[in-house]
């Protein structure tokens, strides 16, 4: 283990806070480093596979991009130009809704749900290496990081 201090040179802080904040932004980043190589492999990045994920939860039924954004890790991504690839590859689909012209639904075809399922077991066999705490302290850490978002 590598205290965050060490890990970026950097020995002061102004408080506790901000120790935790930079200590935060770290090691998500240390994370999605470690999970880009499984992205990668497929021609894509983390924001596709949370794309192709929250469609595949939604299976069989469609969902619209105004529900998939709402639930998204970085809501800033552009769900268009992810799902324009994303449709690309073929492993999603769009079509424009019977009742409502307006709508868009979208929906994860079975060589996207094959590539989200291959995608997770890579992911499950990397974790693995990255495990280092116990089941009852990842249940802590994760109420620590809801209670610091309110």
């Amino acid at each position: 283990m590598v205290e965050i201090s060490k890990a970026i040179k950097q020995s002061q802080f102004k408080d506790s806070f901000f120790k935790a904040y930079i200590n935060l932004i770290f090691t998500a980043n240390y994370f999605r480093d470690a999970f880009n190589s499984v992205f990668q492999k497929y021609g894509i990045t983390g924001q596709h596979y949370n794309v192709l994920r929250i469609i595949k939860g939604k299976h069989p039924e469609k969902t619209t991009p105004g529900k998939i954004k709402e639930v998204m890790l970085d809501k800033g991504a552009d769900l268009t130009r992810l799902m324009d690839k994303l449709e690309r590859y073929g492993w999603i689909e769009r079509q424009i809704c019977p009742d409502n012209r307006r709508l868009i639904l979208v929906g994860i075809t079975p060589a996207g749900i094959e590539i989200t399922e291959n995608i997770d077991e890579e992911i499950t066999l990397l974790s693995g290496d990255l495990r280092c705490l116990e089941d009852q302290e990842y249940k802590q850490l994760s109420e620590l990081l809801d209670k610091m978002r309110g």
